[in-house]
């Protein structure tokens, strides 16, 4: 029998079917599929999906793997996706309205009302969160405070891993992980928070119920799974933030290890066997959420990386056509030169994360000429997307993390100049990830372990998890990278007085 795991990402849903024997023994991949979709800007600072498209590229992705894996069908399915981004929903299974994702900035006001109400200590002693724009909660108070008629016709919002289930049928249930990413979660006691509720002016009954990581969401109902092309009896099982199941598809798997997931935002996710202390979490702008795996907890450490490359090439290179089976961004990279650029990127081009969790500030790119090529401008970016993680890296190392080595996962881990360029700028090797999408292995090996296929997450790791490509660092350009982020930290504080707008600009 075979196993898919589900990607709901920013800008595409990604399906991985995993063979746990059968004709692909030893954990192969059986088949693969991907679909886009576009974000939706109606003003500048505002970024939704329509979540019809996304719920519609879900299930072709299903159909397409089912197809293709007729001969080892499939038994179970499990879901990672972003966080924060919620659905209004009807009782009757009908989308009504867009989702609001984490790089929209609307809900300063309601958000900055709500945290007058309670303490930054008092919020992360419940909710370990960083106060920002970029969760769930402002989006839902916005909806509530400027089209009160829409929020009430609303059965519940429902956060994508569970939209997806719930549109195919299911009750809607979500993972401790993503639950948390609603600012709403007490993770102590892993229920819907009365307090934070309370002072949100929210109802619970507008949410669905938060679950463990690897709970049955129950079986496909006869007529979905035809229509999907799947077999009866097929298993839904709750999966985690898409973060989480990275980690777990890298095989980072038990406390001081960090996994690097390079997609439309770079995350380095550390993970931990106990909640840390709150004040030096605070201090250093990190969270702390659930692991997919019971008794472990993660952070996020996370800004964005894809997100540019993309609107590089869809800016600087929009002409340029790829040959026949060449990926576009190798003909992109080939252009960089093989040195250290001399331009300096602050990336801030969207709503900034940790530790900054700036909302209203904006990116540069500092140092161009008439002489500078495009090349020389793709390359900065990686490097100084890179740059911006060094501060973290500090403090998680602190904590007892080791950051000695990462292995690199998602859609940018396919670049092996990308990976070239971390290893040289933070000084330690990166290994890729030999399945390029370690969020649809997670999910599946939650789904294997769920429903009796594997005993355990150390056999999934031992099953599915191989060494893969390592980048080793040059210490000559290591050397000119130190230099190059003394002046990198100083573009923000210099420049924040023109970079950053007032609200309402």
């Amino acid at each position: 029998m075979s196993i898919l795991g589900i990607d709901i990402g920013t800008t595409n849903c990604k399906g991985t079917v995993f063979s746990v024997g059968g004709r692909a023994a030893g954990g192969g991949v059986l088949a693969r599929a991907e679909r886009e979709y576009p974000l939706i800007h109606l003003r500048p600072d505002w970024a939704e999906l329509d979540s019809r498209e996304v719920i519609a590229a879900a299930r072709d992705v299903i159909r397409e793997v089912a197809a293709a894996t007729s001969a080892d069908p499939i038994r179970a399915i499990s879901v990672c996706s972003m966080g924060e981004a919620m659905t209004p929903v009807s009782s009757d299974r009908r989308i009504l309205g867009n989702a609001i994702i984490h790089l929209d900035s609307r809900g300063r006001e309601q958000i900055d009302a709500f945290y007058s109400r309670i303490g930054r200590e008092e919020l992360f002693g419940i909710n370990p969160n960083i106060p920002g724009t970029n969760y769930s909660l402002p989006k839902l108070l916005w909806r509530k405070d400027r089209d009160p008629e829409a929020f009430a016709s609303a059965w519940k919002f429902l956060l994508f891993d569970e939209l997806l289930f719930f549109m195919l049928g299911l009750e809607p249930l979500t993972s401790y992980s993503l639950a948390n990413r609603t600012l709403l979660f007490d993770i102590r006691t892993e229920r819907w928070s009365e307090r934070l509720l309370s002072l949100a002016g929210m109802d619970p009954e507008l949410l669905g119920r938060p679950v463990a990581s690897g709970t049955i969401a129950g079986e496909l109902g006869a007529g979905m799974a035809s229509e999907l092309g799947l077999g009866r009896g097929v298993t839904c099982v709750v999966g985690a933030h898409d973060q989480c199941c990275n980690a777990l598809g890298a095989g980072v798997i038990s406390a001081g290890k960090a996994v690097c997931g390079i997609g439309t935002v770079e995350c380095i996710t550390p993970v931990y066997d106990h909640i840390p202390d709150g004040n030096f979490m605070l201090a250093n702008g990190l969270n702390v959420e659930h692991h997919a795996l019971p008794g472990l907890y993660v952070s996020f450490i996370y800004n964005q990386a894809g997100s540019l490359v993309r609107w590089y090439r869809d800016t600087f290179a929009k002409g340029v056509i790829a040959p026949t089976g060449i990926d576009i961004y190798d003909v992109l990279t080939a252009e960089m030169p093989s040195e250290p650029s001399s331009l300096l990127v602050l990336p801030h081009f969207d709503p900034v994360g940790t530790p900054s969790f700036i909302d209203n500030s904006s990116g540069l790119i500092l140092g161009l000429k008439t002489s500078t090529t495009r090349g020389e401008i793709l390359k900065a970016i990686m490097e100084c997307e890179t740059l911006y993680f060094f501060e973290s890296l500090r403090a998680i190392s602190s904590l007892g993390i080791d950051t000695s080595r990462f292995v690199a996962t998602g859609g940018g881990a396919r670049s092996s100049a990308w990976l070239q360029i971390k290893a040289d700028v933070i000084g330690v090797p990166f290994e890729r990830s030999p399945i390029g999408e370690s969020g649809t292995l997670g999910a599946a090996m939650i789904a294997a372990v769920a429903v009796g296929e594997l005993a355990s997450y150390e056999e999934a790791v031992s099953r599915f998890v191989r060494p893969g490509e390592l980048f080793e660092p040059d210490a000559a350009r290591h050397a000119i990278y130190l230099e190059k982020y003394e002046a990198y930290a100083q573009l923000f504080p210099r420049l924040s007085d023109l970079l950053v707008r007032p609200a309402g600009m």
